[in-house]
């Protein structure tokens, strides 16, 4: 499978020991066209060879285990199905972009090429750049001639054989790598620190940092870099000196980009009404996969999602909670974040591309730290191992439609089939429940609860009809205002 608008698969031939390898959900770079490589997704394994082409080699294996389970290439097909759609256009838009290596390509001069009198200006200018160094990316060139259009260039260049050109694969994910500081070997025994501590008695800031250092250790936990030079008030250099010496050694931690370092509070108690919806939400669940919760404004739908979620944790399965582009605020994070803490991952497009990157990898591997995804339409897209439950806050919202590009998919009808998928429930909420939502739970095909009362039994404000036609022909409006509003 190819990231490209094209619906087939393609065959591409690999050793034996390759295909003993390989499983499906796993990336390959493959050359697709002329020259141009891809990040391709290994949709099946077989032995049979293509009758109207011939099967070319795959260039190389980027992943080790699968980065797509097999429920979501499942998940995929039904997408590409349903809202007719290329697959390799659904490929595109479920994985991060860091996933999706293409290759650049880079130029480079023929060494056997002397005569650049020949050459036009924009040519001579991209040759002289290469005899200052060996290769160029297109990007460099666009920067050299200050032109967005350098491929006709370019090509003139390898028509006059002054260049030649090849296609290079690189990777956008970096992870984020944190530095820390520990004793080198020779400084382990109690002997030695002491002759450390004397050798430092005339380098007072080295001394500084040693004492730091074993300040910090009475932690137990490692040193960052960082924290010994603000603990011991030194520079990064005079860290630096004592590696060279032997005394200290770095080395690297990886971590994620974007952690939670509060603490977590107990859920609240849910008033009676709460309690009766939530009763009543797990009694239809016992029938029906999909329940509607039809939750009058601040009648604490949040709460009763938070008791729903926790019970699902309890059971040791993961959460996708859905929620409008226009609804995924801080204040919504922070408020679930107070509950369940870092148990609690987000995948939305403000994020960078390598905090998404660290998201879909701690999916993948059923972390704690992503037992909850909170996240918009894209996040149905994540691979989940051990799915329980999906809440869909505010399914009537047209945010969960993607409209363009392909695939055009309402994100809420894609959780329903991935809940089905995974054999989990899946609760939609809203107080102006859509119409064909309202229609099914009617119907019967989904469950219904209702939550009627306002938290802390509040009253719903009064509604009243004003004839504003009536009102200005009377003069009783005060611009665009009623007398009755004012």
């Amino acid at each position: 499978m190819l990231p490209i608008p094209i619906q087939k698969t393609f065959t591409y031939s690999v050793t034996e020991e390759e295909a003993n390898f390989l499983q499906k959900g796993m990336r390959v770079a493959v050359s697709f066209g002329k020259s141009k490589m891809y990040t391709g997704l290994v949709f099946n394994i077989h032995t049979n060879p293509p009758t109207l082409y011939e099967a070319k080699e795959i260039h190389q294996i980027l992943d080790e285990t699968p980065l797509v389970t097999a429920r979501q290439l499942e998940h995929w097909q039904w997408i590409s199905n349903y809202y007719m759609c290329a697959l390799g256009e659904v490929y595109r838009a479920s994985l991060p972009s860091a996933f999706l290596l293409e290759s650049e390509t880079i130029i480079f001069k023929n060494a056997a090429f002397l005569d650049s009198a020949i050459l036009g200006d924009d040519e001579f200018l991209i040759f002289e750049a290469l005899q200052q160094q060996s290769q160029l990316t297109i990007h460099q060139v666009i920067a050299i001639l200050g032109k967005k259009k350098v491929m006709p260039i370019v090509n003139g260049l390898i028509k006059k054989s002054a260049i030649a050109i090849k296609e290079e694969i690189y990777e956008q994910y970096k992870p984020k790598l944190v530095k820390y500081v520990r004793l080198h070997k020779n400084y382990t025994s109690d002997d030695s620190l002491g002759k450390l501590l004397e050798a430092l008695s005339n380098a007072k800031k080295q001394r500084e940092a040693v004492l730091g250092f074993f300040q910090l250790l009475s932690t137990k936990k490692p040193i960052k870099a960082k924290d010994l030079e603000e603990k011991a008030n030194v520079s990064a250099t005079i860290l630096k000196s004592l590696v060279t010496k032997d005394i200290f050694e770095f080395y690297h931690i990886q971590t994620d980009r974007v952690q939670f370092k509060g603490a977590t509070n107990a859920l609240k108690v849910l008033n009676e009404f709460q309690e009766k919806a939530l009763a009543e939400i797990k009694e239809t669940f016992k029938e029906k996969e999909v329940t509607l919760l039809h939750g009058v404004t601040s009648s604490g739908k949040t709460e009763v999602y938070t008791k729903l979620i926790q019970e699902v944790l309890d059971e040791g399965k993961q959460v996708l909670f859905l929620l409008p582009e226009i609804a995924l605020t801080t204040q919504i994070i922070t408020r679930l974040q107070f509950y369940f803490g870092e148990q609690i991952s987000v995948f939305h497009s403000k994020y960078s591309i390598n905090e998404r990157v660290e998201v879909w990898n701690n999916v993948l591997d059923n972390k704690p730290k992503a037992r909850i995804i909170l996240g918009a339409r894209s996040a149905i897209f994540l691979p989940f191992s051990n799915l329980g439950l999906i809440v869909v806050d505010e399914e009537h919202e047209t945010s969960y439609k993607q409209f363009d590009p392909a695939p055009r998919y309402n994100a809420r009808d894609a959780a329903i089939v991935l809940a089905k998928i995974h054999s989990a429930k899946i609760l939609l909420g809203s107080a102006t429940p859509s119409l064909e939502t309202y229609f099914n739970a009617q119907q019967n095909k989904y469950g219904f609860v209702a939550l009627k009362r306002r938290h802390g039994n509040v009253q719903l404000p009064k509604i009243e009809l004003i004839n504003v036609k009536e009102k200005f022909k009377k003069k009783e409006m005060k611009g665009h205002f009623s007398d009755r509003l004012l």
